[in-house]
């Protein structure tokens, strides 16, 4: 059983749901020595989020954008954590909703997405800045 870790600095991208999959594996090496195994992928702060789904069409993404921020409004009159800006509270919301981490199959040093699938950097932030992942594969 191998076991590796990294950690990754993303680049700062504009709010909405980004692809990272080809970032990922460009910057993970690591996979091409595991046969069968998982990658874990969990991001570092609490105003975005990961997730797994439609790599081919970019509607799905703005679609989703664009259903998060009518689900999730910026300067609800209920919010109580506003000094950040009217985006901060918000951003934590959608980053609870989506979730931290993803768990993908790693199969012969790649991993193992369905044909439509692919990792998503959700940016809840309009100005989040760089975003820090840590990675974690095992395997054989």
């Amino acid at each position: 059983m191998k076991w590796f870790q990294k950690t990754l600095r993303l680049p700062a991208v504009t709010r909405g749901f980004h692809l990272i999959t080809d970032l990922l594996e460009a910057q993970l090496p690591e996979l091409e020595q595991i046969q069968v195994g998982l990658a874990h992928v969990f991001i570092q702060h609490t105003s975005a989020s990961l997730s797994i789904n439609e790599n081919a069409d970019p509607t799905v993404r703005h679609d989703f954008e664009q259903h998060f921020n009518r689900t999730v409004p910026e300067n609800a009159p209920y919010y109580r954590h506003t000094l950040e800006g009217p985006d901060d509270m918000p951003a934590h919301i959608k980053a609870s909703l989506m979730g931290a981490s993803v768990t993908i199959p790693i199969t012969n040093g790649q991993f193992n997405l369905g044909t439509w699938q692919g990792i998503y950097l959700c940016e809840h932030r309009n100005h989040g800045g760089k975003r820090t992942v840590v990675v974690t594969l095992q395997g054989q």
